[in-house]
């Protein structure tokens, strides 16, 4: 676990792209404005097996483009796995309104209640001289594919999303959105 450990001090925290976007939004007109808070709330989980080595995080996004504000919540795991860390995402547990999930309001939930998201294909990051680089491609309709490539360091976590619909992007920029940690 001395991987997953350092990888996870690497994602945790509250981060930003203010340096990019100051920099980007008199160039590119609809570059958002980011901010990412990384929570470990494995706390909030009872009942999770003493064998278990994973992590769950949940990940609170929110974007502004244009002067309107688009917020979503992520429950992700990460594992140990012998060829990096895997990040596989998790169903918003019953019980929590999926509008306003976050960590602070996240109810306790029983560890056999948690369900995988079925459109999601995990994610593997495999790390190289200290940089963490991963990502997965999911069909999340036979016409939907949604595409993650990310790259973890301590100086940014580097963020590319992009949807498809039909072969045409309806979601993503050209270049990937650069998080810096927020100093607490």
């Amino acid at each position: 676990m001395v991987k997953l450990d350092g990888f996870m001090a690497l994602l945790t925290g509250s981060f930003n792209n203010r340096e990019q976007y100051d920099t980007l939004r008199k160039e590119e007109n609809g570059f958002p404005y980011a901010e990412h808070i990384n929570t470990v709330c494995n706390d909030k989980i009872s009942n999770i097996p003493p064998e278990f080595q994973g992590k769950f995080m949940v990940e609170e996004s929110i974007y502004e483009v244009n002067g309107k504000r688009h917020s979503s919540s992520h429950l992700f795991l990460f594992t140990e796995q012998p060829e990096g860390i895997l990040l596989t995402s998790y169903e918003i547990p019953e019980g929590n309104d999926k509008m306003v999930f976050s960590y602070n309001n996240m109810n306790m939930v029983d560890f056999q209640c948690l369900k995988t998201s079925e459109k999601f294909t995990p994610a593997l990051f495999q790390e190289k001289d200290g940089v963490w680089e991963g990502g997965s491609t999911s069909m999340f309709t036979p016409v939907m594919k949604f595409q993650l490539l990310e790259r973890f360091s301590k100086e940014c976590l580097e963020v590319s999303e992009t949807m498809e619909v039909n072969g045409k992007r309806t979601f993503g920029y050209d270049e990937p959105i650069c998080y810096k940690r927020v100093s607490e």
